[in-house]
């Protein structure tokens, strides 16, 4: 395989989506459930979401066609991963390559990921990107994210899947991260277990219950938690402050150390300030995070020349929240 592969980023209406698929493409595609289900099987994988950073800006539609056409690669690997299986998704990665994923928000493999990727054989040593699949936010109590296995044509809620793509040894992927959060000033915050849903914690070593802390303080759950990770800040997103407990977008991890992160003054300049100083412009595939959408009210807003979903989750190598990630295809 000596050509280079290119990933063409582009809202398509179905007709033009149909003669793709049938012309044997490799897709990632982002839409509505009810466009999902009006596409043949074919070479793609796809996830359900109707909110979008188009070229216009931010985009709420159920009715846009958002899709990654991967040129000039061989055949990939497109496989369906379960609760059980997922752990193989770093070891079935090419040698030289990339994978993207797609998770359905809530589900069992979204929690098995979330919490144990990092541990998972061969993680780190391939790249692995992508996104978990959502609903419109007036239907979450009464729709499930949806995957789509394109070989199959098969819409599932219980299931992850994957694109494993084959780079020339001319090339190579590099993952990005775009986090504006950074650790506050505030206490120190630990759990004693990993998990999606936490009753205590400990504030800076005293032990009290959590969604108290949270409502007696009156902190701004919609800033994120944030661990430094050897330098790297990783955020974990409230989802609900209930009576007795709180949920999370993504896990918290056990005896990890977490502060609220400071507030972002003005979203768009500081993300546009942000990707000024990386290699955005190349960006062959990206993803952002609905909680930066709706928080930092980015419909009708741009964020430079970055398109793609916006989503429940997003993926490098492990779950990440409120962050944008892309991916870019370098030469060797």
């Amino acid at each position: 395989m000596s050509e280079k592969v290119t990933i063409n980023s582009q809202t398509l209406d179905l007709a033009c989506v149909n003669e793709k698929i049938s012309a044997g493409e490799f897709l990632i595609i982002a839409a509505d459930e009810t466009i999902l289900r009006q596409l043949p099987s074919g070479n793609w994988i796809g996830g359900s979401i109707p909110y979008f950073m188009g070229p216009g800006g931010g985009v709420v539609s159920r009715d846009t066609i958002f899709v990654h056409s991967i040129e000039g690669c061989a055949q990939p690997r497109i496989t369906p991963y379960d609760a059980n299986s997922i752990s193989r998704i770093a070891q079935d990665a090419p040698q030289n390559g990339f994978t993207i994923t797609i998770f359905p928000a809530a589900s069992e493999v979204h929690s098995e990921y979330a919490q144990n990727a990092p541990g998972f054989p061969n993680m780190f040593f391939s790249p692995i990107i992508g996104w978990v699949a959502g609903v419109h936010l007036d239907d979450v109590a009464s729709q499930q994210a949806k995957t789509v296995f394109g070989p199959g044509g098969m819409l599932m809620a219980d299931k992850a899947v994957a694109m494993h793509v084959t780079l020339p040894e001319s090339q190579f992927a590099n993952i990005h991260i775009i986090n504006l959060f950074e650790q506050g000033s505030g206490p120190k915050i630990t759990f004693p277990d990993t998990g999606f849903n936490v009753d205590s914690c400990k504030v800076d070593g005293v032990e009290t219950s959590f969604s108290e802390f949270l409502t007696s303080n009156h902190i701004d759950t919609r800033l994120p938690l944030v661990a430094d990770y050897s330098g790297i800040n990783v955020n974990v997103s409230v989802q609900t402050v209930n009576a007795q407990d709180v949920d999370f977008y993504a896990p918290v991890f056990s005896e990890v150390e977490y502060q609220f992160a400071n507030p972002v003054a003005d979203y768009v300049s500081e993300f546009n300030q942000a990707i000024d100083t990386q290699e955005s412009a190349n960006s062959a595939f990206s993803c952002n995070c609905i909680l930066n959408f709706v928080y930092s009210e980015l419909e009708g807003k741009k964020t430079g020349a970055l398109t793609g979903p916006i989503v429940f989750g997003e993926v490098a190598y492990q779950l990440l929240n409120q962050t944008l990630v892309y991916m870019t295809l370098e030469n060797q």
